[in-house]
């Protein structure tokens, strides 16, 4: 790559021949690619990925406190199964060399993942979809579509996903989405602020083994807020330890990585090729292609939405639909304000169902991400 006169690097841009081929992709069915991090939903793995996300709920992390409920002992978290998919964590292919960005997904459950199960999955590009955009100018939508089955062929969810490919020269010249937060610079918090924030923590209710019947929910009823951050590098990673990352690779699988995908490999400030992942956990590289510094990951996020959720609804209730668009970077420093709603509460033949709208706003009540849901609960009747 060659430099720029500010003495940034180009990167490689969006071409109509590299759509041209992403296009022929739609509808074919994506074979073996990297293997995902769990393969199965081990006690370990559903309890790494849980507190990934800062849950603490005894229904998939304390094996007696789940045997005495409904379940008969631990059960995935329906964010869990992020971790067993690639392709729904934002693996794109095509446009070698152009940005990623994991910007949402639309989930359907059909059943529990269980103690021990076996995941398998199915997979292909449901649509390429061309956009203007403030962060990058000219970017692409590429919208995956993907089955999730146990070891007895029961499906167990489905899901479409989608990322934003955009120029990171673009992004970080161009861009305006992020400019008047470059300008205002870093602002510390408080001792009183970050003790005010943590309270949110401390009152942080699971709903657990007590039913959250549908005849006592109200249309307009609010959700108690869920706070996540304030936003650091570590918390990132722990993430990563618990979903396990698309690019994180060490010594030699790092290098057969890169040696298969070229573009993967961006070099650091050493000459050393390294993934683009790393705008996760490297300020100067989040900044070079546009991001406002290291951020969070999208996949994390959905699941903090649905954390909320499972929260509310209780052991006893079933995550049935849950949609989230990312609409901002959350770096690190940032806090996050979960706020929800039940919007609508009706009957599907027996299932007794309730509609959701979420909403999270940073400290500055800038819009972070939007979601929607739908809940079953247990009835009286």
């Amino acid at each position: 790559m060659s430099s720029s006169p500010a003495g940034q690097r180009n990167f490689p841009k969006i071409t109509q021949e590299g759509l041209d081929d992403l296009r022929r992709r739609i509808g074919v069915k994506i074979g073996a690619t990297a293997e995902p991090w769990c393969y199965e939903a081990t006690r370990d793995n559903i309890r790494h990925y849980a507190h990934g996300i800062g849950d603490d709920n005894p229904l998939w992390c304390d094996p007696a406190y789940a045997a005495k409920t409904s379940h008969g002992g631990i059960i995935a978290l329906p964010s869990f199964l992020y971790s067993t998919s690639r392709i729904v964590s934002g693996y794109v292919g095509g446009l070698p060399g152009v940005h990623a960005m994991w910007s949402g997904s639309d989930w359907t459950w059909h059943k529990h993942a269980q103690r021990n199960d076996v995941i398998s999955t199915e997979a292909y590009l449901k649509d390429c979809i061309e956009h203007e955009t403030r962060f990058a100018g000219k970017a692409v939508q590429q919208i995956y579509h993907v089955d999730f089955f146990n070891q007895t062929g029961d499906k167990l969810a489905e899901a479409d996903s989608w990322c934003f490919r955009t120029e990171r020269d673009h992004a970080r010249e161009k861009g305006t989405k992020y400019k008047a937060l470059a300008e205002k610079g870093e602002v510390a918090y408080s001792d009183e602020e970050i003790k005010e924030a943590y309270k949110l923590y401390a009152n942080e209710e699971i709903r657990g083994a007590t039913p959250r019947y549908w005849e006592d929910v109200a249309e307009g009823e609010e959700l108690p807020v869920l706070f996540k951050g304030p936003m650091t590098v570590t918390g990132f990673i722990a993430y990563a330890q618990g979903w396990g990352g698309l690019y994180i690779r060490a010594n030699k699988l790092a290098w057969q990585l890169i040696d298969a995908h070229p573009g993967v490999g961006i070099k650091n400030r050493f000459g050393v090729p390294d993934v683009p992942e790393r705008v996760h956990w490297e300020e100067e590289f989040a900044l070079e292609v546009g991001a406002p510094g290291a951020y969070d990951y999208g996949p994390e996020r959905s699941s903090w939405l649905t954390h909320q959720l499972t929260n509310w609804m209780g052991d006893d209730g079933f995550l049935r639909q849950a949609d989230c668009k990312i609409r901002r970077h959350n770096p690190a420093g940032d806090m996050l304000f979960i706020k929800a709603k039940v919007t609508r509460k009706y009957k599907e033949g027996d299932r007794h169902l309730v509609a959701i709208a979420q909403e999270a706003h940073n400290q500055n009540d800038e819009l972070s991400v939007l979601g929607s849901a739908i809940v079953q609960l247990p009835s009286r009747g």
